[in-house]
């Protein structure tokens, strides 16, 4: 008995199941609380989804909706009152043009809009909260970039004798940044700079620059690059 029970059962829940489903939006679970929806105007809007979706009905009656969630008409009635006065739904018209047929259906645009705000806003405060995180937790990686870049500031400011400006701070950090140059090169190509008597940035980056045409890629290259010029045999 139990057993005959028990198919009876699984086979009622498969016919359940293959009459069709309804897909809603993630988004109304998540945010109908804070959009000030009842639990019961939430199953309501979601039986709008399974008439259209599952039975293919815009437009279910009063009653219908009353049989599905157990309630008055009348109380179907101003819930979806409400949710027309808030915005959430509206009635349209549909034009069938093959059968010449006009009828009305619930539109569902407002809710969907409203959710659509409610994402963009969590999004925008959780990059507003991992900014202000990154701001007052710097992980090591940018701590130890910054400290580069300061280290790097006071040797070219020793050996020009004064203070940078922004404008030759931008300089170097450019090269870290977007030229990608290693420390150690433009380090070499200022102790050349030096050498050369020529202590200024366009000379300096020109030095750089020619390095990369080519090809010098470390402090060893640099070296070998700059004897064989200094030798003659470029």
């Amino acid at each position: 008995m139990e057993d005959s029970t028990s198919k009876a059962w699984l086979s009622g829940a498969a016919y359940g199941m293959s009459s069709g489903t309804a897909q809603l939006p993630y988004a109304l679970l998540r945010f109908y609380h804070q959009l000030g929806l009842s639990d019961s105007e939430v199953l309501l809007l979601i039986q709008l989804l399974g008439f259209r979706q599952a039975e293919f009905n815009d437009f279910p009656t009063l009653e219908e909706l009353a049989v599905r969630m157990g309630l008055a008409p009348e109380g179907i009635a101003r819930m979806l009152q409400r949710l027309i006065r808030d915005g959430y739904i509206t009635i349209g018209e549909q034009r069938d043009e093959e059968r010449d047929i006009q009828y009305e259906r619930y539109d569902l645009y407002g809710l969907y809009a409203k959710l659509a705000v409610c994402a963009a806003d969590e999004a925008a405060h959780v990059r507003s909260e991992q900014m202000k995180s990154h701001a007052s937790h710097p992980n090591s990686n940018t701590v130890q970039k910054e400290e580069e870049e300061r280290n790097m500031f006071s040797i070219f400011e020793k050996e020009f004798g004064r203070p940078l400006s922004p404008m030759e701070c931008e300089t170097i950090s450019g090269w870290l940044d977007q030229d990608r140059y290693q420390e150690e090169l433009i380090l070499l190509a200022l102790k050349e700079a030096v050498f050369a008597g020529k202590v200024h940035f366009r000379y300096i980056d020109r030095i750089l620059l020619e390095w990369s045409r080519n090809r010098v890629k470390n402090v060893q290259d640099a070296k070998a690059y700059t004897q064989r010029f200094r030798n003659g045999g470029r």
